[in-house]
Formats: C-alpha cells, structure tokens, sequence
C-alpha cells in the first residue's frame, strides 16, 4: 500500500472543514493529522461534528499550538478572508498547500485591496499562487505548491462560459450571470440575517453591483477573452442549505445558438469525470448535485434573437469549496481525481 497522505485542516470546525473531513475519509490515501480550529479547541470531532463520529481523527487544537509540521504533507486552509496570507506564508516550504479563501484568487494584490478592504500581506507569495478550477488549470496545478481554490459562486460560470469565450461562440462583453446559493455558503457562524425566520419562505439579492466574486468572475472572463472583461453579476440567497444555480444570458455569435454552445462545451469537457454537458433545451436544478462534486451545464435559446440562456449547478460546498479542493490535492499528488469524489448525488 503507498504511503499516506498526511493532512492539515485550518479551520476544520466549519462548513467546508467538514465536508473536506467528509470527503476525505473516503480517500484510500489520506490520513488527518492536524485539525485546528481555535474556539473548539480541546474537543473531539465527534463533539463538534456528531455526524462524523465514526471518522479517525485527532482533537481539535488551536492553530498557535501547532509547533512541528514534520507529520503533514498538505494543508486545507479554511480560514477567514483576509487572515490567511499571514499563516500560510508562515508555514513550512515542504507543504503543498490548498487554501479554500479568497485571499489568493486574485493574482492583482491592488485590485485584492480595493475589494477587502486592506493591502495584501504576502504580495511574494501571490506570484506564486496557482488559480485552482481543476479542469482548466491541471497542468499548474500539478506544479503549484499554493493552489489558491476557485469561490463558490465564479465556479459554474468559470466551466460555462470560459471555453465559449476562448472560441469566439459569444461575445465577452454584456454578459449577465444571475446567481442563487444555499445558506451555507455564508459560513457557521451565527449571524442575525441567517437565522431561520430571516431567511425562510423568501428569496433576496444582496451584494448588488458589489458582490467580492465579481472581481474573480471577471479576472477569468478576462483571461478567456485576452483582455478586460466586464460582466453583470447578482447573487441571492435561497431558503436551502446547499446549491449553488447560475442563469448565464450570453450574446452568441455568427449564428451559433443553444446547440452549438452545448456541442463546444461537450468536446471540451470529454472525458471529464466532474463535468457534465446536458442535451439542448434541458436546465439542471441544484437536487440533481447535491452531495457531490458534480457541474452540471445547460443552454435554451432565448426569445431575443442571437441570445442564449445557460444554466449551470453545483453544491457549494463540494464543487463550490472542499471537492474542488480535494480534486486538486489529487493533481497535486499526481492521483486520479476521482479519489474521495466518487460520490453520487443524495435524492431526495
């Protein structure tokens, strides 16, 4: 048997600690050997995640205590926003490193700092940073020793309209992406607009025209099109727990419709164990991914003449954060991607 793969988690007390916990203790290859999260230190898993009692794991510690990272291989850092450059540029070289913030998405340290408020504390470090959405970056990833993993919402528009743009099917500018996730992309803690009676029985939009995932949406769409893109991007939050659906409105060129986008999408995305391309006119829901790390991509043709609808899905917390990222600890390590991933959605 090949030696194990030894894992830290930072922040393992969260949403996407515990998915990646989850995940992970179906992976023939990992071992835990760190989990840290500050508040619960001291406490068992199974005290803080009943549901992942059965799963062998150390205590949890508070990541100060963390002295000797001899024993660890790779580290999931699911810290906050914006304190994660200064722990990751703490740690140790030999580490392989996936970090589930935003703190490393946006290869412009400027523009990082006019959308979180504060000047990037390891700009070296940015350099290096590989953007991590496995399926059009595996040949850095396989390179990167800081893979920096895609946001939850930019996932689904990132496969959809990337390989459309680079191909010229439709036009970079004036895209609108309407987009609607579950409650857990917002974090465990408790915050007054997530309670129950907040959120149930109602829909809203929020970050309008200010939302932080625009800046990484567009850093992609920019990539794509070989030069500065702009697109319209409007979250809202759904009274579900998991679930991320975009509605994509794209202008397609010299002729192509609904079936032509979907044929692109489908040659580019052969063979991928993740990504799946619907047949013309069907929309995904967000049931049809839940509990794995599945995308899931459709077209309609609109109404309006020359314009196409694409719908993608993906649960947010697999595909959207701790698949993504366990997909990419694969790469990393040379291992099939589908190791810890093959899961097949829950239903209902």
């Amino acid at each position: 048997m090949s030696d194990p793969i030894r894992i830290a988690i930072l922040g393992a007390s969260g949403y996407t600690g515990a998915e990646l916990i989850r995940l992970l203790d179906t992976h023939d290859r990992a071992e835990l050997a760190i989990l840290t999260a500050d508040r619960r230190a001291g406490q068992t898993l199974a005290a803080v995640f009943p549901h992942l009692a059965s799963v062998k794991a150390p205590p949890l510690v508070a990541i100060d205590d963390v002295t000797d990272w001899s024993g660890v291989d790779v580290v999931f850092c699911c810290l906050p926003h914006a304190t994660t450059q200064a722990v990751i540029a703490g740690l140790p070289e030999h580490l392989k490193i996936v970090d589930l913030s935003a703190d490393f998405r946006l290869a412009d340290t400027e523009e990082y700092a006019r959308w979180y408020g504060g000047p990037h504390k390891a700009p070296e470090l940015q350099k290096t940073a590989v953007y991590g959405l496995t399926e059009l970056a595996r040949p850095e990833i396989a390179a990167a020793r800081l893979v920096a993993n895609p946001g939850c919402y930019p996932t689904g528009p990132h496969l959809a309209l990337a390989p459309l743009i680079e191909s010229g099917l439709i036009e970079p500018d004036g895209i609108i992406i309407d987009a609607k996730s579950g409650v857990s992309g917002a974090g465990r803690a408790a915050k007054e607009g997530l309670l129950h009676g907040e959120v149930s029985e109602g829909i809203h939009a929020y970050g309008v025209a200010s939302h932080r995932h625009s800046p990484e949406i567009e850093q992609a769409l920019s990539k794509a099109a070989g030069r500065t893109v702009r697109a319209s991007f409007t979250p809202h939050l759904m009274p579900m727990n998991r679930g991320i659906l975009c509605t994509m409105y794209v202008q397609a060129h010299a002729g192509a419709d609904a079936a032509t986008l979907l044929a692109k999408l489908a040659v580019r995305y052969q063979g991928e164990p993740f990504v799946k391309v619907l047949p013309t006119g069907t929309t995904p829901h967000t049931r049809h991914v839940r509990g794995s790390n599945l995308c899931l991509i459709g077209a309609v043709d609109d109404r309006v003449p020359g314009r196409v609808i694409l719908v993608s899905v993906i649960d947010n917390l697999v595909k959207g954060a701790a698949g993504q990222a366990v997909q990419n600890m694969n790469v990393m390590f040379g291992l099939p991607e589908t190791a810890g991933l093959a899961l097949q959605p829950m239903f209902p």
